[in-house]
């Protein structure tokens, strides 16, 4: 994908790519505890080979990733879009959203179905979320209403309902 001044490459996380995760969460991110929250989903079963996205310019360096999770609305099997990061100096030069663009296609490409996010709510519409609470679904601690959204990957295919249930790297 190109911005005016970048053209990003996207390719699927490898082992060898950890190290710079690490240091791009540890830039990106105001906490240690935030980096290591983020570090932490790669150790856990919420782990989905393939559903962790990196970003990097022509000469491969590494500059952002977006990363995938397991998560259940209610009993229904879901993805959450964990914390995205970008090295400070290629914020908003779209290096975080063509990897969440990515992940999103490979997700789909699976045959996933839904996909949770809590975050910023002026962002994350121009991926195809949504509201969650006009679903039905909720969250187990106090957020905004606006910041939890979701997503149907099929788009033909009706928001479960219920309450998120995270992994346990998130502690919800």
């Amino acid at each position: 994908m190109s911005n005016t001044s970048h053209t990003w490459i996207t390719r699927a996380e490898t082992s060898a790519d950890i190290p710079a995760i690490h240091a791009i969460n540890a830039a990106a991110f105001d906490t240690p505890a935030e980096a290591d929250l983020v570090d932490a989903l790669r150790a856990d079963v919420a782990w989905i080979d393939g559903l962790s996205v990196v970003t990097t310019d022509q000469d491969g360096k590494l500059v952002g990733h977006a990363l995938l999770t397991r998560c259940h609305i209610g009993d229904t099997p879901a993805l959450c879009l964990a914390p995205v990061a970008v090295l400070p100096e290629y914020q908003r030069t779209g290096a975080g959203s063509v990897a969440i663009r990515a992940a999103l296609d490979a997700a789909k490409g699976r045959g996933e179905r839904f996909v949770t996010v809590l975050g910023h709510p002026e962002y994350y519409p121009r991926f195809g979320f949504s509201r969650a609470s006009a679903y039905g679904i909720g969250i187990s601690i106090d957020v905004p209403d606006e910041a939890m959204m979701a997503l149907a990957l099929d788009a033909g295919r009706p928001l479960p309902s219920g309450t998120v249930r995270y992994a346990a790297p998130f502690g919800i």
